[in-house]
């Protein structure tokens, strides 16, 4: 089935449905206040005629056996009310006064007569008479505080059946206008949802939305369209790698401002807006090419789209080529290290070197027990104590006294907000290991950790032995492919993920050289603001 076809079915059928539901509502509301408003004002009469000493004259003399008169008072007192039958009974149930005379004198019929001369009670009831079914409302004449009689005044049902038609028929009328309006706006609905659409259906714009993501994310070139806000409406792929090396989602990147990722960019597509052109600009030190493409509709300019590529020259290559030889390296010498351990453990086992194997297994893991134990009791997330864990190895390996401060305490969060504080955390306490390993000629290498989150802030600090950040890139470090590692080893994208994920969460990173010679790396994030991201 067509969507516009659906669409019309289904709002026509949840119309009727309303309209339905609504109309019996009112038409049960308006019997039942017609009725109650019936009752209500036909015990009032009751109640009149009860007190009416000529009433009550002819009632006791009727009791006594004594001559009364008052078939013509009651009929004339009748004519001027809307009641269908006033009817006044002895303390036997014998009718005084009747619209027919023929049945003066006779037993009144129904037994809901008996509740008025017996109790003394008003009520009304439903019942069937001699005149047919009525609603019939009692009241007790009283004599010297005795019941010698009783009132009953009838509305019968075919009148007021007549009166509730007339009050039908106008809602009736006014239902259906309703009804006819809401229709004429479900085909208006529909006929705009056609044009809007051009003729496509659901299934069909899905499948050209998925074609679209595939197409762009096909493309090598890095590809962002901003809109007339500068705010990143569409961005493929290759272009999330180069801004953040693929930590974020595309969903991170949408309706969020260009210049939150890259201030030159933003500033290259400001500079000739509205028109083709094309320029350099740099992510850290690393520097791209960009085309800036403008997007022009019938109602003005719409936005850019932004192609750009890196723009290195051999020489770059080449040390690309090189850093990622020497990293290839630095795996393979870490698989080696591992196997050979195996090798031991293997070879005590096979010469039946039993206890032996076991004191250099517990040799490895003795070592283990305190920081595993402080960091059960500290971490609740499992995905930081991972890390912190693996850092922990990491840092036996390479000779660096490791330290979780015993004050550090932080809970588990959602899994969007874990993997982003594992790779701030992974990050800072990579550079901090390294930091304090190439300066360990000058001072015992060491690095010290403190994780918190009792307040309405999360707090990452990393303290490191290191010789600290040189002064001809302090005021850089956070940029992409700012570093102060060595040649071989030159990155510069650790910092800048971590100042991404900051920026993301809205935060704040800071360092410090402190008193002690060590550098201090502090991240300050906002609870509140993080919970938005969950």
């Amino acid at each position: 089935m067509k969507l516009k076809s659906y669409l019309a079915l289904t709002t026509v059928a949840a119309t009727s449905s309303i309209v339905i539901v609504v109309t019996t509502a009112i038409f049960f509301l308006l019997q039942n206040s017609h009725q109650k408003g019936i009752e209500a004002r036909g015990l009032e009469l009751a109640r009149v005629i009860a007190h009416d000493p000529t009433v009550i004259q002819a009632v006791h003399a009727k009791n006594k056996n004594k001559i009364y008169s008052l078939q013509n008072y009651i009929e004339d007192i009748r004519t001027r009310t809307d009641a269908s039958f006033i009817v006044v009974v002895d303390k036997n149930a014998m009718r005084l006064s009747h619209p027919d005379p023929n049945r003066v004198g006779k037993h009144f019929i129904g037994k809901d007569i008996y509740k008025a001369l017996e109790q003394g009670k008003e009520y009304s009831s439903v019942a069937s008479g001699s005149l047919g079914k009525a609603i019939r409302n009692f009241s007790p004449v009283f004599l010297n505080d005795k019941v010698i009689g009783a009132i009953c005044i009838g509305y019968l049902s075919e009148k007021t059946s007549d009166l509730l038609l007339q009050q039908y028929g106008h809602i009736g009328t006014l239902l259906g206008i309703v009804y006819l309006l809401g229709i004429g706006t479900i085909i208006a609905f529909v006929f705009k949802i056609k044009r809007t659409f051009l003729e496509y259906e659901p299934e069909f714009i899905v499948n050209k939305f998925r074609e679209h993501e595939m197409v762009l994310d096909s493309i090598r070139d890095a590809i962002i369209a901003v809109d007339s806000n500068m705010n990143i409406a569409t961005i493929n792929n290759s272009a999330i790698k180069m801004l953040s090396m693929g930590i974020l989602d595309r969903y991170d990147y949408v309706n969020h401002p260009l210049s939150r990722y890259s201030t030159p960019l933003s500033h290259l597509v400001l500079a000739n807006q509205g028109v083709f052109h094309q320029g350099d600009f740099h992510i850290g030190k690393l520097k791209y090419k960009a085309n800036v493409y403008p997007i022009q509709t019938s109602k003005g300019l719409l936005g850019h789209a932004i192609v750009f590529f890196a723009n290195l020259d051999q020489s770059e290559l080449e040390r690309e080529v090189t850093y990622l030889k020497n990293y290839t390296e630095l795996l393979r010498s870490k698989t080696h290290e591992y196997s050979n351990k195996l090798n031991v453990i293997s070879g005590m086992l096979q010469i039946e070197k039993y206890d032996e194997a076991i004191d250099f297994i517990q040799l490895e893991t003795d070592r283990y027990q305190s920081v595993i134990r402080n960091i059960v009791l500290s971490i609740t997330d499992s995905a930081v104590a991972g890390l912190l864990l693996a850092k922990f190895n990491k840092a036996s390996e390479i000779g660096v006294k490791y330290t979780i401060d015993v004050d550090t305490r932080l809970s588990s969060y959602e899994k969007n907000i874990s993997e982003k504080l594992v790779t701030m955390l992974g990050n800072l306490i990579d550079n901090a290991l390294l930091a304090s390993w190439q300066n360990r000629e000058n001072d015992e290498p060491e690095i010290h950790i403190y994780l918190s989150d009792r307040s309405n802030h999360v707090i990452f600090e990393i303290q490191d032995s290191g010789a600290g950040v040189p002064e001809d890139i302090c005021e850089h470090i956070l940029e992409f492919g700012v570093s102060s590692k060595l040649h071989d080893e030159q990155s510069g994208i650790g910092l800048y993920l971590v100042k991404q994920l900051v920026d993301y969460f809205q935060g704040s990173i800071d360092w410090e050289r402190t008193e002690q010679n060590t550098t201090l790396f502090s991240i300050y994030l906002d609870k509140k603001e993080m919970a938005r991201y969950d």
